[in-house]
This record gives C-alpha cells, sequence and structure tokens, in this order.
C-alpha cells in the first residue's frame, strides 16, 4: 500500500521578512530629525503668530495635514522619504502650536506641561512594552506597533517644545544656551549608545528622539526670535522654507547615494 505523501503547510512555511516602513537609525537620519524639529518650531510658529491664527487654530491646521500625511504613511508597504519624514514634519508643527496652547492659552506653564506630557510618553511606551512585548524603533511592520510608534512620536514632540521652552526661559538659559544643553544631553545619550551595553538600544533611541525636539525648537527659536530675546531675528516663513529645502536636498542625497549602492551590488 503506497503510503502518502506529506508536503509542508503553510505553518511550517519560513515567513517572508517584510519591507520596515522606517528608516535606520544612521546619522543622516538624525540630521534630517534635527532639521524638521527645527522646522516645526520655525513653522508652527509662522502659522499661529506671524499670520496670526492663534494657537488653537494653527494646531487644527496641522492636525489635518497630520493626518492626511499620516494615512499615506500607513498605506505604505514600505519606508518611503518624502511620506514618511512629511509625518515627522506634521508631528513637530503640530507640537508646537499644541505646547504653546497648553502652556500659554491654557495656561498650564512650562513646567506643568513638560511634567504631564513626559508621564504620557513614559506610560505610551510601558503600554507599547506591555501590548507587544518590547518597545520598538528600527522594523515597524505591525500596524500596532505602528500606531504606538506615532503617538510615541506626536506626544514626545508636544513634550520637546515645552522643554525647550522651559529650557529659555524658566531656567534662564536663553535659547542659545538651551540650544547647546540639549545637544550636549544629546551627546551624552550617543555616546551611551557607542558604550552601554546594558541600556536597551530602544531607550537610548527614544531618548535621543525626545532630546532632538527641545534641541530643534531652541534652534529655531534662536532664528527667529527678536534681538531683544537672544535671537537672530529672522522672517519666520523665509527661515522655514530654508530649512525645508535644506532637508529635502539631504533626503535626496540619500536616496540617489542608496541607489548607486544597489546598482553598483547588483553589477
Amino acid at each position: 500500500m503506497t503510503q502518502p505523501i506529506h508536503t509542508p503547510t503553510d505553518a511550517h512555511q519560513p515567513q517572508p521578512v517584510l519591507p520596515s516602513k522606517v528608516p535606520e537609525a544612521t546619522i543622516v537620519f538624525w540630521i534630517v530629525k534635527i532639521l524638521a524639529t527645527t522646522v516645526g518650531e520655525t513653522g508652527g510658529d509662522a502659522l499661529s503668530m506671524t499670520l496670526q491664527l492663534g494657537y488653537a487654530i494653527a494646531t487644527l491646521v496641522f492636525l489635518v495635514f497630520f493626518a492626511a500625511t499620516l494615512t499615506l504613511q500607513v498605506r505604505s508597504d514600505r519606508y518611503r522619504p518624502a511620506i514618511y519624514w512629511s509625518v515627522v514634519v506634521a508631528t513637530t508643527t503640530v507640537g508646537t502650536t499644541m505646547s504653546d496652547f497648553l502652556d500659554r492659552t491654557v495656561g498650564l506653564g512650562y513646567v506643568t506641561s513638560s511634567a504631564l506630557l513626559l508621564l504620557a510618553v513614559l506610560l505610551i511606551l510601558a503600554s507599547w512594552r506591555a501590548v507587544a512585548g518590547r518597545i520598538e524603533y528600527q522594523h515597524i511592520v505591525r500596524s500596532r506597533d505602528e500606531v504606538f510608534y506615532w503617538l510615541t512620536i506626536v506626544v514626545s514632540n508636544t513634550l520637546g517644545t515645552a522643554l525647550g521652552d522651559f529650557a529659555a526661559s524658566s531656567a534662564g538659559l536663553g535659547f542659545e544656551r538651551g540650544a547647546l544643553a540639549f545637544a550636549a544631553l544629546l551627546a551624552i545619550v550617543a555616546l551611551a549608545w557607542r558604550a552601554a551595553r546594558r541600556i536597551p538600544a530602544s531607550v537610548l533611541f527614544w531618548a535621543a528622539y525626545v532630546l532632538t525636539r527641545p534641541l530643534g525648537a531652541t534652534l529655531g527659536d534662536t532664528l527667529t526670535k527678536p534681538h531683544a530675546e537672544g535671537g537672530f531675528a529672522l522672517a519666520r516663513i523665509p527661515a522655514s522654507l530654508t530649512i525645508l529645502a535644506v532637508l529635502a536636498a539631504v533626503l535626496t542625497v540619500q536616496v540617489w547615494c542608496a541607489r548607486g549602492t544597489r546598482h553598483a551590488s547588483a553589477n
């Protein structure tokens, strides 16, 4: 009697590795992130202050922008630089106006809002760990991870704006020294990334992600605030467009280099 032939079932087949929808955390990533957070500060202030829409209306405008770009990102099947960084810029602009709304319109103040937003970031990360079993930052594929990823970014960018204003105003550092202080903290995280083995990489990544926002906020304020407040008094709209142009140029060069590398390896 012929024995039945058993064929492998789908359960035993190796599952394909889906491409990540977020970029690798390289040096270019952090350069573009700082540019995105800086333009978030100048762009947010341009809409709320220069165009005099106010914090509430400007926040609603940027929330619509965020929803539109996030929809494209969620529907994307892989990392697409233009879409991904548009969402990041959207989170930095909405974070700027939302933080200013909480601090100034609602009247929470920099200290209270910073404490509440920091608590919110920690709760989101803790919930992410509890639900998924780990906190991701490099390989985002599942919808669940993507929700936590962008929620963390929105809240952390709002927190970063409040921290930047706190350092510059409440702590009395001013915009330039505030930028230097956050750059120093970011350098410490970078050194820990290189040297420390006991600190999870995801913790260091999100610590750096939070710190780049107040760095960008203080840099943006340094560029656009009046001379009397320690700034360079540059016009917000031209400054925002210039930073966006630099950001786009960096991404374009990175894409060209990546394509050249793939073409060379294929040959």
